[in-house]
């Protein structure tokens, strides 16, 4: 074995061992996450969102006294946050956050978030070793685009963060999420370090597969706060009507953000993505055209990739039209973004075209 060879099979050893690592330290973020949860529902404040607007101060904060360990009381200021929801039907502040307002709550929510930063950076310096190890683009086979994407997808988390936006109620599920597509990718999707196919040796693989990549962790982002939005709503109804909530409801859902901060949340996420989707298939034809010698052929990815844009582009449509706003919108997205998953993992398991390369 030459000198170039070992290298490369010892900087796939350590796209591993990062890999591993980064689950380890996402899954050490995921019970801290669960700490903040649970401490913040032990709070008068997590457990319903009518202490919101008890007791509210001067200048637009909501006061409320919690406990300290030396026996005292502190006062807590939240600012109270009034959207209107959806429908145009009811004004709701926003829930505390996971935390619930409570200082050990936060403490841990701040913990999940520094052990989340550490595990990205861990997880990102497995992507690079394994980009060095093959010299091209790390993800030329489901394997490398599962770590890209789970790594892209944190990134637009914490940046969203570090802009100082309300998402750390998004931590759980998002961890979850990628130690469950991390797991998938290590045991069933894992392809050894090797060389792409001729077709496939052109700068388009950085342009448009990366695109696909930032497209599709922003667009599990949006249905996120999409799938939120439908439990929160719900809830939100409840209470318009008189009825009471479940333990579960008061406990997590009354924490959230109103189902209004998260339609519009959801709903700017894919609009600000939807035109880089766009790219993303053109940039496709354009690769296609240079490597096939056709710019489209109907390939199930293809057709596929357009049958997420359409979706994409009714539900962004369906926003515009008053009779399709709110639930029915939301319904369409979570479509939408099954389109993308199918594109990603049915199409390339299930269907034999032109993109199937290299087996998974």
């Amino acid at each position: 074995m030459n000198l170039a060879a070992a290298t490369n099979e010892n900087l796939a050893h350590t796209s591993n061992v990062l890999i591993y690592s980064s689950m380890a330290v996402y899954t050490l973020a995921f019970f801290a996450h669960i700490a903040e949860w649970v401490f913040g529902s032990r709070s008068k404040v997590g457990r319903t969102a009518a202490e919101l607007t008890a007791g509210q101060g001067s200048a637009g904060t909501v006061k409320v006294q919690v406990a300290t360990q030396g026996g005292g009381t502190a006062v807590l200021e939240k600012p109270k946050v009034i959207t209107r929801s959806a429908t145009g039907s009811r004004d709701v502040p926003d829930g505390p956050g996971a935390a619930g307002g409570t200082f050990k709550g936060d403490l841990y929510g701040r913990m999940a978030v520094s052990l989340t930063v550490l595990a990205f950076l861990v997880e990102a310096g497995g992507v690079v070793a394994r980009a060095l190890s093959v010299q091209r683009a790390p993800w030329g086979n489901m394997y490398e685009f599962s770590i890209t994407f789970s790594t892209v997808a944190v990134g637009a988390y914490l940046i969203l963060l570090a802009l100082r936006k309300n998402v750390r109620w998004m931590g759980l599920l998002l961890v979850t999420t990628v130690l469950l597509d991390l797991g998938i990718a290590t045991t069933v999707l894992y392809t050894s370090s090797d060389q792409l196919v001729p077709a496939l040796h052109s700068y388009w693989l950085w342009i448009h597969v990366s695109t696909a990549i930032i497209c599709g962790a922003v667009f599990y982002i949006g249905a996120v706060g999409t799938l939120l939005y439908l439990f929160r709503d719900n809830y939100e109804n409840k209470l318009a009507n008189g009825q009471e909530p479940g333990s579960f409801a008061q406990s997590v859902l009354s924490r959230l953000p109103s189902a209004s901060t998260l339609d519009k949340f959801a709903y700017r996420i894919n609009a600000a993505v939807f035109p880089l989707w766009t790219f993303t298939i053109i940039a496709g034809a354009i690769w296609a055209g240079d490597a096939w010698g056709r710019y489209w052929g109907w390939d199930p990815k293809e057709v596929w990739s357009f049958i997420t844009w359409v979706a994409y582009a009714a539900y962004l449509h369906a926003r515009a039209t008053a009779g399709w706003k709110g639930r029915k919108a939301a319904y369409l997205a979570l479509v939408a973004f099954g389109c993308w998953l199918f594109n990603y993992y049915g199409v390339n398991i299930f269907v034999v075209g032109k993109h199937s390369y290299a087996e998974v």
